[in-house]
């Protein structure tokens, strides 16, 4: 009989994407969220601005993106650099670096979908080789904006992106057509459940469409040790995004 840990590396290199149930248990997912609402949230003005993105500015409850959680907060360093970073060293095959813990929300009556795209058209890598992984804080189904992958969509390249309009996923997937949308696996999760995929599976998210119900993650991105980052083009394609946003009056 094989292992769940067996089923989850075959499901990531078959699939591109792999789910994992209780990755927290409810002790665990007690923690969590008492450093959130205890040491973060309550600090959010202490962070740089483009760390920190809002629906609207005026209201704090609007709060949709937070960057780099390990960067600010020691609770969350530790977390990421163990169970998380061993797993994606699992996944990967390699030694991993961790490059971005990540908090996300839907919130109930301001939100927008997430485009069709690829995480490694962000990441600009060669090789390729990386992972997200993205845990439910929320119970999460197709009414709140579950994750909807295309399944072996890892295993056919980059594809061309275009900018978008939604906060914090500036570039969407340009040709995302019919066989794509077919082919979608929508994958609800309770709150402590893990999802994990490749840096080149096409993933979206509907919009969070519940009067009352918020759709909160957190996203962990590891990158291979064999994969090089184009830092030159990276840091210009940051400073055109930031700059964007400060057009926009959004940081």
């Amino acid at each position: 009989m094989s292992s769940p840990s067996s089923h989850l590396l075959r499901d990531f290199r078959e699939h591109g994407f792999a789910t994992m149930q209780s990755f927290l248990d409810p002790a665990e997912r007690s923690e969590l969220e008492k450093q959130l609402s205890e040491q973060v949230l309550p600090s959010l003005h202490e962070l740089p601005a483009e760390h920190v993105f809002y629906e609207d500015r005026q209201s704090r409850e609007s709060l949709k993106q937070i960057q780099h959680l390990e960067a600010h907060y020691k609770w969350f360093a530790d977390w990421m650099y163990d169970r998380p970073q061993k797993l994606a060293e699992f996944l990967l095959g390699e030694d991993v670096v961790p490059k971005n813990l990540q908090y996300f929300n839907k919130v109930p009556g301001m939100n927008q979908p997430t485009p069709p795209h690829q995480d490694g058209y962000y990441f600009m890598l060669q090789p390729p080789v990386a992972l997200t992984m993205w845990l439910a804080l929320d119970e999460v189904d197709e009414t709140n904006g579950c994750l909807c992958y295309v399944p072996g969509s890892h295993r056919q390249g980059l594809r061309r992106h275009a900018r978008t309009r939604t906060l914090g996923f500036s570039q969407g997937v340009m040709d995302y057509g019919e066989a794509d949308k077919t082919s979608e696996i929508a994958c609800p999760a309770q709150a402590g459940d893990l999802l994990v995929h490749h840096a080149l599976t096409i993933h979206r998210a509907a919009k969070n469409s519940h009067p009352t119900r918020q759709r909160r993650a957190l996203g962990f991105i590891f990158y291979g040790q064999s994969a090089r980052e184009d830092r030159q083009r990276k840091a210009a394609y940051q400073r055109q995004l930031e700059q964007r946003l400060r057009d926009q009056r959004l940081i």
